[in-house]
């Protein structure tokens, strides 16, 4: 790295946890750069981001925003992300296409481990990123607590670039230890220069030798230099900085305050001079070719648009591109986005962000090249643990809302939709209760489908416990030919998980076997829904004998037959509830370890075991079992506990028995209303 301007559109991700000020630091940085010419507040609904009626009710980022600025002729793209979990999918694979990220923080250092995730997150992709610590106005304790606090949170260390400068109890200016000057904030203005007060000349000092030894420590010239007692001069400072912001060997960290612009100018500065350019971000995902990797869908006033950064060269509109299967694609118009506004572009240079029509075919995540497609980006989503049934308030709407559902799920990673064949319902999986009610309200609003939304199905099943003969015969004589069909058939339990097995000991042709498969569909027609009114598992059926009638037994007939022997014997062979279990690993901070076990405890979980979560300084995982009847809610409650930071995933992993009152409930509650 020189510290020189990098040439091209550099895309900077603004991340960290929610309420931090991410989308307030984004609408400052546009009116540092001149590109508004008034001070976006989300508090008060005048945010060129958030804009949409959720965003604005939830008084949060439910989506990506997109933003474009010039500032002192270079160009940037900002993606901000939402912080809350339920959102985080929508920013999972916009965040593996920027050229650095901004970790936006909260100056309390109790708060401090809400931006573990972001940093932990952002190392593992290895993205440059750096921290902002917001609302600077508003600490009250001191900033090296706070950076004593993150530090174990982030991989690299945590180079401080300033210290505060204080009036009584608030922070008034800065002192930046790489120019070595000082600065009084004014609001929404530049701040104005000063001397360094003569009380911070020690510790101005003291901060800049470690500044400067952090930096040392990948620099022999710079650490030569230190030993003579030699000062460095500016630009070698800002060089070395540059160079470890785009290695990732330290994460620098500015601070400021949003909501009046304070500090937003310098953080401009910083991302000019040592931000890497595209290539950087090219490099990483070894993009060769010119390519366009698409990570996010909308579907807005002018249809469905694909916003996809340009790596590798330039992309003009009608430009030929082929998908990683290597299916052919020509690139419709080309749009510059800001907020909810586009402008038309004839092409796109290496870089841009931007949105392209008539990409119908291609899906979130896809790469289209002109040469060489980059291989696909591995993205990990939060987990979708959360799950609602849901149909048509109005089932004329049933077309209305199928379509509905397409276009959300293409536009939100984190939303999956499921239908459950054997209950009959469709179900929006995501990742909180918080998703999944945006996801309602937008499906109202915006395409007019009002549903019913209920709790899923839990996938209980009943078995068997002993061993039954049972005979069946179905008989009916209605004038002509009449139905004759007459089985008997032997059951019995099989060990849990081994399913369904059908066999046949017939002898003499008691029973043709053209009508043997008859029987077994009978057979299973009545055990989809047993004596207990649930499907039943794990049970071997054995047609042993039978007769038949040379005129009036059919296919129907021993159909009929097999479903009423398999019916009385199921009811004879003491049924039992079965309950789906789930395993679920828990990661959580060590703080709310014991709280979070007590929790699951408290749902009927059995503990499997606990550890420190690996390569996390002061977190834990906890694996366990847990009935799928208790995780609804789950979510909500582990977050409560943890600073919203526990999070779980959770797979099917075995039927258990379920008896006495719990079992009761369950079967009184699906029994049937009388009509």
């Amino acid at each position: 790295m020189t510290g020189e301007p990098a040439k091209g559109t550099r895309v900077i991700a603004l991340v960290g946890p929610a309420g931090a000020g991410k989308t307030s630091l984004a609408e400052a940085m546009l009116f540092a750069a001149g590109t508004t010419d008034r001070l976006g507040s989300t508090a008060n609904g005048s945010s060129i981001g958030d804009s949409s009626p959720e965003a604005r009710q939830r008084g949060g980022s439910t989506e990506l925003n997109l933003y474009n600025l010039n500032y002192l002729g270079d160009e940037f793209a900002i993606l901000d992300v939402p912080g809350s979990i339920g959102f985080a999918a929508d920013g999972a694979r916009a965040l593996a296409i920027a050229d650095v990220a901004i970790v936006v923080v909260d100056p309390d250092p109790a708060r401090a481990p809400l931006a573990a995730p972001a940093l932990r997150a952002l190392d593992e992709l290895g993205i440059p990123h750096l921290i902002f610590v917001n609302r600077i106005d508003q600490a009250h304790g001191r900033v090296r607590d706070l950076l004593s606090a993150l530090q174990p949170m982030s991989v690299s260390p945590l180079i401080a670039r300033q210290i505060p400068i204080r009036d009584g109890e608030k922070i008034s200016g800065f002192v930046d230890l790489a120019l070595e000057r000082a600065f009084k904030y004014r609001p929404c203005k530049e701040s104005e220069r000063i001397e360094i007060p003569s009380e911070l000349h020690d510790r101005e000092i003291e901060a800049r030798t470690h500044m400067l030894e952090q930096l040392a420590d990948h620099d022999d010239e710079l650490l030569e230099q230190l030993l003579m007692d030699q000062s460095p001069p500016p630009e070698k400072v800002f060089q070395d900085l540059a160079r470890e912001t785009g290695e990732s060997l330290g994460v620098s960290v500015l601070f400021g305050s949003a909501s009046s612009s304070w500090g937003v100018r310098r953080l401009l500065k910083a991302l000019r001079h040592e931000v890497p350019g595209p290539q950087s971000a090219a490099d990483r995902l070894s993009v060769s070719d010119p390519a366009l990797y698409v990570f996010k869908i909308i579907h807005g006033s002018i249809g469905r648009l694909a916003l996809a950064r340009v790596l590798g060269g330039k992309i003009s509109e009608g430009s030929e591109l082929k998908t990683g299967e290597g299916e052919h694609c020509r690139v419709g118009s080309l749009f510059k986005v800001q907020g909810e506004k586009t402008q038309k572009l004839s092409e796109a240079r290496a870089g841009d962000v931007v949105a392209v029509a008539k990409v119908d075919t291609v899906k979130a995540g896809a790469w289209l090249g002109a040469g060489k497609v980059p291989a696909a980006v591995d993205i990990e989503f939060p987990a979708r643990n959360c799950a609602i049934a849901i149909e048509p308030a109005d089932r004329k709407d049933d077309v209305k809302l199928s379509g509905a559902l397409h276009r959300l799920t293409e536009e939100d990673g984190g939303l999956i939709v499921e239908h459950d064949e054997a209950n009959h319902e469709i179900r929006l999986r995501g990742v909180n209760d918080e998703h999944l009610n945006t996801v309602l309200a937008k499906l109202k609003r915006r395409y007019g489908v009002e549903v019913k939304s209920l709790p899923p199905a839990v996938g209980y099943r009943e078995s068997i416990r002993k061993p039954v003969r049972q005979h069946g015969r179905h008989k009916k004589q209605s004038g002509g030919h009449g139905q004759f069909g007459d089985v008997i058939i032997e059951i019995r339990p099989l060990g849990r998980g081994e399913g369904f097995v059908f066999e046949e000991k017939i002898h003499g042709g008691s029973v043709p076997k053209q009508w043997i498969p008859a029987v077994q569909d009978g057979v299973r027609e009545a055990m989809a829904k047993g004596p207990l009114g649930f499907a039943v598992v794990d049970c071997a059926v054995t047609l042993v004998d039978g007769s038949y009638h040379s005129v009036d037994s059919s296919e129907l007939a021993f159909r009929l037959a097999g479903r009423l022997a398999m019916q009385e014997a199921l009811t004879a062979a003491n049924p039992h509830l079965l309950e789906p279990m789930h395993k679920m690993t828990v990661v959580c901070p060590s703080s709310a370890t014991s709280r979070i076990t007590s929790a699951v405890a408290g749902r009927r979980g059995q503990m499997l075991g606990l550890g420190p979560r690996e390569g996390w300084t002061g977190w834990d995982r906890i694996e366990a079992l847990i009935p799928e009847a208790e995780l609804s809610g789950l979510e909500a409650e582990l977050r409560s506990q943890s600073q919203g930071l526990a999070t779980y995933e959770a797979q099917f992993d075995h039927l258990a028995e379920l008896n006495g009152p719990l079992a009761d409930k369950v079967i009184q509650q699906n029994v049937p209303e009388p009509a």
